[in-house]
């Protein structure tokens, strides 16, 4: 019985100590906060940076009107643009880098990629070289044959742009016809790498 008793006099005694040092925990978390502010503007500033080292290429061409027929639609994302043949060399210019959602459309004058809350561009025939499937481009990798790369000539750049259908089913109807719609300048094999 008077270990019980003491039992719990010695739990009562026992409650957690009242934090008391307040200024020293806000200077930690004020000093995390500036941290990872500092980070954020240095992955912004690089950003900013490989956009000038990159301001060589020409604007984008725009979506026409009208483009004729459409031979194929996809509704998905776009993943990004880089180096031909480099797929973590990553283009930011005019808006490449930026990844959103994406529908595209296969003409006669090329491929039409609307994208909500970015900006559109076309892709003109004339430019395209292939589309293959592949598993990645910087900074997204999937399982192999889960993204639609299509291959073309921007200014005097080769360019890999990455794209991913909601149904990934259509992703070899677009390969066939892509490569299909130029055979002099398009190949039905990948760019080595």
């Amino acid at each position: 019985m008077t270990h019980t008793i003491a039992s719990a006099a010695l739990a009562a005694e026992q409650k957690s100590a009242e934090v008391t040092d307040w200024a020293g925990r806000i200077g930690w978390v004020v000093g995390l906060l500036l941290f990872v502010a500092f980070v954020y503007w240095l992955m912004r500033q690089g950003w900013k940076w490989r956009g000038s080292l990159q301001s060589d290429l020409p604007p984008l061409p725009e979506v026409p009107e009208t483009t004729g027929d459409a031979k194929l639609t996809m509704e998905g994302r776009y993943h990004g643009s880089t180096t031909a043949g480099q797929w973590l060399d990553r283009i930011v210019a005019h808006g490449l880098g930026t990844r959103s959602r994406a529908e595209l459309t296969l003409t006669e004058a090329g491929i039409s990629v609307v994208r909500p809350g970015a900006n559109d561009f076309l892709i003109p025939a004339a430019a395209l070289r292939e589309a293959r499937l592949d598993k990645g481009i910087a900074g997204k990798v999937l399982a192999e044959g889960g993204l639609l790369i299509v291959t073309w000539e921007h200014g005097s750049t080769l360019l890999d742009s990455g794209f991913r259908s909601d149904r990934a089913a259509e992703h070899t109807a677009w390969v066939e016809a892509i490569n299909s719609m130029n055979p002099a300048t398009t190949t039905t094999e990948g760019i080595a790498r």
